[in-house]
């Protein structure tokens, strides 16, 4: 990450329920179009004195014109609070995780019709059929 990029956090709150701290991210990055969550999450454990594998960035928005994003950060206080508070599809995106392996979208609409027709006892046929 680029010397320019600077950090700024706000509305920090220390939420021991969750065992976590979140906090509002603003980054100001002139010249760039924007900062890779990845490098966040490093210069994040950095400032708070974390290991990057417990923090969580989401939420990131550039604002028109560019140089400047605004977005959320949540800061664990241990691994296991991380596996067990943070959502499945973005402990995934930080490769914590393995996506479910899957039917295609089609299948699975498929097959939801076709258990549409079997289902509860055998069907009568039609009094036209005969």
């Amino acid at each position: 990450m680029s010397d320019s990029v600077t950090i700024r956090t706000r509305k920090f709150i220390r939420n021991p329920l969750l065992a976590r701290r979140q906090m509002v991210v603003d980054v100001l990055h002139p010249n760039l179009a924007n900062v890779s969550k990845d490098d966040l999450r490093a210069r994040l454990a950095e400032m708070y004195g974390s290991e990057k594998d417990v923090i969580s960035v989401f939420g990131l928005r550039t604002q028109f014109g560019g140089g400047k994003s605004t977005g959320f950060a949540l800061i664990y206080d241990s691994a296991e609070a991380f596996t067990k508070f943070e959502p499945l599809y973005r402990r995934i995106r930080v490769g914590q995780a393995t996506a479910p392996e899957r039917a295609s979208r089609q299948q699975r609409k498929q097959r939801k019709n076709r258990d549409k027709k079997t289902r509860g006892t055998g069907k009568k046929p039609n009094k036209r059929e005969k």
